[in-house]
């Protein structure tokens, strides 16, 4: 009897989503978890900082783990299902993205939803007498397209702790697409459609699972992506002089790859030169 008492209790204790997963026991532990707190910083410690911005494609196979899936299933979103349900219903703020990444300008769920491709449109329908009539038609957007993501870092050296660090500031999905128009598709466009406080988000996104091909018991959280640096990406500016002009505007093609990676040596080395070894 004691038996069957436990597995009765064990079953009712199921949640409708562990059935439809078909586990044998409630996943808690991501649900429930909490960032570690970034550690106090002093300005008077920081003795050398530099602002990075990054580009991470999803076309990337080292990068597919932020993409898929593309519909949510066994318990987990892609990245940006996961922000924009952030929006929707946790207060998640987006901020507007047109050429700032300043975090000043508020934008409604509604714009971000545009910034998406989402729009209306007017068609002409038949009535029952014959004539016709003006409709309305919504069109949803398509989260799929989302392609890119832009990152804005801060790199700096804590002398008090003696380390290197970096601390995401911003994150803004890029929408890739082709008008109607590009029959072949032949010219993709991009759009920065909205900016996101990354210490805001950070709580949303550690509870949110991540797809690990090792190990569906130990799955990540999407905090965990990034705050361990598990994504493939490239530099395309550093703040500088020249209105933190990106890298694009003064070189091109494969130079434009070797500056990234000259300013990544520069921080590199910069970490290095402090030790004496």
């Amino acid at each position: 009897m004691a038996v069957a008492a436990v597995l009765q209790c064990f079953s009712a204790a199921k949640s409708h989503a562990q059935v439809l997963l078909g586990l044998p026991y409630e996943k808690i532990h991501t649900i429930n978890r909490k960032p570690v707190p970034y550690q106090y910083v002093r300005e008077s410690d920081v003795m050398w900082s530099k602002i990075i911005w990054r580009r991470i494609e999803l076309s990337e196979k080292a990068n597919q783990h932020l993409y898929f899936p593309t519909v949510p299933m066994d318990g987990r979103m892609s990245l940006i299902d996961v922000i924009l349900d952030g929006i929707h219903t946790q207060g998640l703020t987006a901020y507007n993205s047109n050429g700032q990444d300043e975090f000043a300008t508020i934008i409604t769920e509604k714009e971000v939803h545009q910034n998406m491709g989402a729009s209306t449109t007017q068609i002409e329908v038949q009535t029952l007498d014959g004539g016709t009539e003006q409709q309305i038609v919504d069109n949803a957007y398509n989260s799929s397209q989302i392609m890119s993501y832009m990152l804005k870092e801060l790199w700096f050296f804590d002398k008090q702790r003696s380390v290197m660090e970096v601390r995401i500031i911003g994150i803004c999905p890029i929408r890739i697409y082709y008008k109607d128009e590009d029959v072949d598709q032949e010219s993709p466009q991009q759009k920065q459609t909205f900016w996101i406080y990354f210490p805001e988000a950070r709580r949303i996104l550690s509870n949110a699972e991540c797809f690990n091909a090792k190990n569906d018991a130990a799955r990540l959280n999407y905090e965990d992506i990034f705050e361990k640096r598990y994504f493939s990406s490239y530099i395309f500016a550093e703040s500088n002089i020249y209105n933190n002009r990106i890298i694009a505007e003064y070189t091109q093609g494969q130079e434009s790859l070797l500056e990234a990676e000259k300013i990544k040596e520069t921080i590199f080395n910069f970490e290095q030169d402090l030790w004496e070894y």
